[in-house]
């Protein structure tokens, strides 16, 4: 198995090169970079020299926080405070599936129309962009292959998903590396693992 700073290497030298080789669908240019969940701390510091150094070769990276559209989402819904009293009478998963709601129900403030919204003004030619934060989804708050698919079509910007979880096969993930948790095997991007 690669390091991480392989997977790293490995995605950008595929963001470097002319056409991009990152994404399999001109819809849906996502790419994965796979780690484990202790190296947390590591990817945002490598997250951040990365975008530098795309930045040396005249792209522009914007880092995304999945956490803070989380958080933007239950705010715009029906606010923290619902939550804190709805996991309170009825516990943690009930609390947990009205999140899930919110995030994927067009009548609340789904998260592909956060993350469409913004990429909306980015211009494909110049921007790169970082999804990071990804473990606020976890447990079960939101799968990332929903996310993706979803996604396609929506816009043209190369978007890495900074991913917490381990590597089962060819593409199946596991968020977080969780037991309990079946692997997802639908990602239809490229995964950095």
């Amino acid at each position: 198995m690669l390091s991480l700073l392989d997977r790293i290497s490995l995605l950008e030298n595929d963001l470097k090169a002319v056409p991009q080789r990152i994404s399999v669908h001109h819809d849906l240019p996502f790419a994965i970079l796979r780690y484990d969940p202790k190296e947390e701390w590591e990817v945002r510091q490598q997250a951040k020299l990365l975008a530098t150094r795309m930045g040396e070769c005249g792209k522009e990276v914007r880092i995304i926080s999945l956490a803070e559209m989380l958080w933007e989402a239950i705010q715009n819904s029906e606010g923290l405070e619902a939550i804190v009293d709805l996991e309170r009478e009825r516990g943690f998963n009930d609390a947990q599936e009205q999140v899930n709601i919110y995030l994927s129900d067009y009548d609340w403030c789904p998260l592909t129309n956060l993350l469409t919204a913004s990429l909306q003004s980015l211009d494909p030619q110049k921007h790169i962009v970082f999804l990071t934060r990804a473990a606020a989804m976890a447990p079960a708050i939101y799968q990332m292959s929903k996310l993706l698919d979803e996604m396609q079509g929506r816009t043209r910007v190369t978007t890495i998903l900074f991913y917490p979880g381990t590597l089962e096969g060819t593409t199946g993930l596991r968020m977080m590396g969780l037991k309990d948790r079946e692997a997802m095997g639908n990602y239809r991007v490229k995964i950095y693992g």
